[in-house]
């Protein structure tokens, strides 16, 4: 699919966000004062903004309030909803610890839940499209929420707990990337299964002769070099150099590197989660190489995409 920056930007930063939230929320840490407003104006920058970011993506920016009426069939909708109440709930909690010096730990506690919630519907707005069979699987949930957790204990001074999810988060990343090249293939879907017809279907032309709304969003082609050179420097920068840093120094200044690192490794790793995303939709235009009947056909008829090499 187009990895369109509105959509990198927003599940980066708001997953960050929202994993920040989840520590401040249980109290880990509990700052005060103005220390307090400097962590929760960091959080709710990150986890805000990464919302509004992803409201550029759409065609109507301006019906985006409608989305939140479906909640009882999209996680879109959900996701919306779970993010505007844990960011009202964590805000009393933010002004009794900033304003008060007050912890009140049952906010806070309901607050992170939230936060959690939110990371849980963001994961499921992709896990659920079974078009997407790179998707469509465990790996996607545990991936967010390991790449959210992880930059949020960085965030939240937290290295005894970033550690670990930042090996989970490497593990779960180099798994994905490797078993997610495997499952197109083993959904069994092929011409055959889209048309319903015996035999070997093969593609004779392409559907039509220009680009239209379905090639730009749905069958994005990555060259496997570029590919491969992303994966990498999503598992340098979002986690090699991330546990190098900390092991090393816990000093605020690593800490600031550690999630620079991190989050630039986690927008890497986003590119390629929409970019190698391989929906159904591209058996049509020839795009899916393997597929019997597909292979060879390079339709030539849009400049965003290139044969893969």
């Amino acid at each position: 699919m187009n990895p369109a920056p509105s959509i990198i930007a927003f599940t980066t930063l708001s997953g960050a966000g929202f994993g920040l939230l989840v520590f401040l929320g249980l109290g880990l840490p509990a700052p005060t004062g103005w220390a307090g407003f400097a962590w929760f104006a960091l959080a709710y920058a990150l986890a805000a903004g990464g919302l509004v970011s992803s409201v550029f993506h759409l065609g109507h920016p301006e019906r985006a309030p409608l989305a939140l009426t479906q909640w009882r069939t999209s996680w879109l909708s959900r996701e919306g909803i779970a993010a505007i109440a844990t960011l009202a709930v964590l805000a009393i909690y933010a002004a009794g610890l900033v304003f008060l010096d007050l912890w009140l730990w049952p906010l806070g506690i309901l607050g992170a839940a939230g936060a959690a919630a939110t990371l849980a519907c963001t994961a499921m707005i992709y896990t659920q499209m079974r078009t997407v069979p790179r998707w469509r699987h465990w790996s996607t949930p545990a991936l967010f929420g390991a790449h959210a957790l992880a930059g949020g204990a960085i965030l939240a001074g937290l290295p005894p707990a970033a550690l670990p999810l930042l090996a989970i988060g490497a593990a779960l990343q180099a798994y994905v990337f490797l078993d997610g090249d495997r499952r197109f293939a083993r959904s069994g879907t092929d011409m055959n299964t889209a048309t319903r017809l015996p035999g070997r279907v093969r593609q004779f032309e392409p559907p039509h002769t220009g680009p239209n709304y379905l090639l730009d969003e749905m069958v994005y082609v990555v060259a496997r070099r570029r590919a491969a050179q992303l994966r990498l420097l999503c598992l340098a920068l979002g986690f090699a150099l991330p546990i190098l840093v900390l092991l090393l120094s816990w000093h605020p200044a690593a800490l600031a590197l550690a999630a620079l690192s991190h989050l630039a490794g986690v927008a890497a790793g986003r590119w390629l989660f929409f970019a190698e995303a391989e929906h159904v939709v591209g058996l049509y235009y020839g795009r899916r190489v393997g597929t019997p009947g597909t292979e060879l056909m390079r339709p030539r008829m849009g400049s965003q995409t290139g044969p893969s090499s």
